[in-house]
């Protein structure tokens, strides 16, 4: 809508975030529905697609971020995802909020198990695939654990305590869930304030794939020694030579100026001269007035 000044109307924080949310495609569900998440499905497409009502997603969000607030020591709160689109989320969510982070698989008994060494009581679990990670579900239902988790309209809701509805299988749409809960708690515990824009951008929150970051590192490895220096220094090579030596360049002029008819006209001038000086006039050695070797004297041993 439009306002009496003629401008667009300045959106709310709830728009801003609603909208961000659809670019990141937080509202595609699956195929499937689960009983217990038809209260938060807004209609079903043609080709049979639930869309996830955003308006109870928000209200989710917030409802969360208020349980994270409400704990005294973050360190207290875990954050989980075996999925490997989350895991990058995660880890920034455990960073700017001071949670603690387990990225990848979940081992069994961490929850239950006090002789492990990786044991801990958490006071609040976040997942975020109630199927993916239900090893850690099912762990906090026994040791009384309240848990929060980014659920898809097909995702299990046993033992979820407060159920975000929410594509949890796209990694735009991750990285767009936990940058918004993680902003929300910020704003709770008064460390944004109020009105002010998050400096930090969702983008760090989205998965990367490693093959393309090694691509990338390996592209800037090729290009930096290159610079096109092996043909200036190729080029320049006659010309350096002749400017820094100037009597090297008169041999190589006639070194260059000898060549072709020149060099095959030079060739039978030098055999007639070689011919005249190796063909001395006769002297005595032909007549043998030489003393012969053979006829050296001999002693008389007699």
């Amino acid at each position: 809508m439009a306002a009496e000044g003629g401008g667009a109307k300045a959106l709310t924080q709830r728009e801003q975030d609603i909208q961000m949310m659809l670019a990141a495609d937080v509202h595609l569900g699956t195929k499937n529905c689960d009983f217990q998440m038809e209260r938060y499905v807004y209609k079903r497409r043609t080709d049979g697609i639930y869309i996830i009502n955003l308006g109870k997603t928000w209200e989710k969000l917030q409802m969360a971020a208020r349980v994270i607030v409400a704990i005294e020591n973050p360190q207290d709160i875990i954050v989980q995802s075996a999925r490997p689109y989350g895991q990058r989320a995660v880890l920034k969510f455990a960073q700017y909020t001071g949670a603690n982070a387990i990225a990848g698989r979940h081992t069994p008994g961490t929850f239950t198990n006090q002789m492990q060494t990786s044991f801990s009581e958490p006071r609040l679990l976040i997942l975020t695939d109630p199927r993916t990670d239900h090893q850690p579900i099912k762990e906090s239902a026994l040791g009384n654990i309240p848990t929060i988790a980014f659920c898809d309209t097909d995702s299990p809701m046993r033992y979820v305590d407060i159920g975000i509805p929410a594509n949890n299988k796209g990694k735009q749409s991750i990285g767009c869930l936990y940058w918004l809960l993680a902003r929300m708690v910020l704003q709770m515990r008064g460390t944004i304030l109020p009105g002010r824009k998050w400096e930090i951008m969702v983008d760090l929150f989205f998965y990367r794939d490693p093959e393309e970051a090694k691509d990338l590192e390996e592209e800037d490895a090729l290009v930096a020694p290159e610079y096109g220096a092996v043909a200036e220094y190729a080029a320049p090579t006659g010309d350096t030579w002749g400017a820094e030596w100037p009597g090297a360049a008169a041999p190589a002029a006639a070194v260059e100026g000898q060549t072709g008819a020149e060099w095959t006209a030079a060739a039978p001038a030098a055999e007639s001269g070689w011919d005249a000086v190796t063909a001395p006039a006769p002297t005595g050695w032909e007549q043998g007035s030489a003393p012969a070797p053979a006829a050296a004297p001999t002693p008389n041993w007699e």
